[in-house]
């Protein structure tokens, strides 16, 4: 007799962990190191190759998403977590919320969550985004501000939040998330 596995997708079969909003689930979908652009397919829960970035930017940062989260962008929430090492694809991890980088992307509105990896003894030490060296946010808003200009597309990282800040959005996104989607 054959077994039947039920493979959840990451997006709604994932939740955001039993600690949110401080300690989450995250999903990474791109390792810090990488140009392959991958993002969660939202009908499929495939992880798909958007594209290779038309820059020579590697992602200085594991970037991913907050599970059973919706943003203001209609996709789930977007996380960078820090981590000593880059981190696979498809991996889920807890991530520590220290603060938020608010950007805008082609006219609208997409904060990125940043964390640390909480079993990370590397970095999960910091437990707010002001105990991080100013060379992060130069390098990270450098990178969201150029990574797409040889796609003729415009992006401004216009602030970094606390860890405060963060948080409120973390738990509004769950919300927007239960009320979209949790019938």
């Amino acid at each position: 007799m054959q077994k039947t596995i039920q493979v959840q997708h990451p997006w709604h079969g994932v939740p955001p962990g039993d600690h949110a909003p401080r300690i989450i689930n995250a999903i990474i979908e791109i390792p810090q190191g990488s140009r392959c652009k991958y993002e969660i397919d939202k009908e499929t829960g495939l992880l798909k190759l958007d594209r290779v970035i038309f820059s020579s930017f590697h992602y200085p940062i594991n970037y991913g998403f907050i599970p059973q989260s919706y943003g203001g962008d209609k996709d789930p929430l977007d996380i960078l977590v820090i981590t000593s090492l880059p981190v696979q694809p498809l991996t889920l991890m807890e991530a520590k919320v220290i603060g938020v980088m608010q950007m805008i992307d082609g006219g609208d509105a997409d904060d990125k969550i940043i964390a640390v990896a909480n079993t990370d003894p590397g970095v999960n030490h910091y437990n707010n985004i002001e105990e991080l060296p100013k060379h992060f946010f130069d390098e990270l808003r450098h990178f969201f501000e150029e990574y797409k200009k040889l796609e003729n597309k415009t992006v401004v990282v216009e602030d970094f939040g606390d860890k405060a800040k963060a948080l409120l959005i973390v738990e509004e996104s769950i919300s927007f998330y239960k009320e979209t989607f949790v019938k």
